[in-house]
């Protein structure tokens, strides 16, 4: 196993012993009108992405853009969520150069720096372009414990789609450091687009839990997190006791 991967597993691990402290103190960070609210659909859409990009795009991928998406992604929902105007395209810039520097990061390992680099830009620039056209997260907010996909939401996860995949084909012509061209950016535009589906098609429901939030449930939830953060920081310890060479 190569030690990056291990290294990846126990920040991982230390990630959700922090998160699940933070839930286990939900009366010490202000109850219900709290920040719980924010850092739930951080966990969760954290969660969502990261497992979804990491099965098809590997640990380390999935963990960058994981993070990254759901913090953006929770910032965004946060400010629907009570009735406000989406933020001004500067700061939405922002939210896309996050997750475009995150997906470049992600690449990095598997690609090299001039390839993630020209397609971090690249996707950050479509961003841009998609919220000055009045494509972006917070469209067609509800809060509802039933699932939904409007029309818009898939028009957006298609352009996401072919947006990916024209970008990692125009990196890869530009590079020219990719093996299997049109299998990876087939891969890497259907991994975006087919999580960024099923993101948009269950957000309802996440919306609908975080502004509904149960206090014992959350200690539960709390100690779930802690209990998956000791799992896999023991990784690292479990490898060493069985003599599992690193490379």
């Amino acid at each position: 196993m190569d030690h990056h991967t291990v290294a990846t597993i126990s920040i991982t691990g230390t990630c959700f012993d922090v998160l699940g402290s933070l839930y286990l103190a939900y009366d010490l960070l202000g109850g219900q009108h709290g920040p719980l609210r924010l850092l739930t659909r951080v966990v969760t859409y954290s969660l969502l992405f990261g497992i979804g990009y990491g099965l098809g795009l590997g640990l380390f991928f999935g963990l960058a853009s994981g993070i990254a998406t759901g913090v953006t992604l929770a910032i965004e929902f946060n400010r629907a969520a009570r009735g406000l105007d989406h933020y001004s395209l500067p700061w939405e810039g922002l939210f896309a150069a996050i997750r475009g520097f995150a997906f470049g990061a992600g690449l990095y390992r598997i690609l090299g720096v001039r390839f993630a680099v020209a397609f971090a830009i690249l996707i950050t620039l479509g961003q841009v372009f998609a919220y000055s056209r009045g494509m972006r997260p917070g469209m067609d907010y509800s809060a509802s414990r039933q699932p939904r996909f409007t029309r818009r939401q898939f028009l957006g996860t298609v352009v996401r789609t072919l947006g990916y995949i024209a970008s990692a084909l125009f990196c890869s012509a530009l590079i020219r450091h990719v093996d299997h061209v049109w299998a990876f950016a087939v891969r890497v535009g259907l991994v975006t687009g087919i999580v960024t589906g099923i993101g948009a098609t269950i957000n309802p429901y996440i919306e609908y839990y975080a502004e509904n939030l149960p206090e014992r449930r959350l200690g539960v939830f709390g100690i779930g997190l802690i209990l998956c953060g000791f799992a896999l920081q023991s990784v690292q310890y479990w490898l060493a006791l069985f003599d599992v060479r690193l490379t």
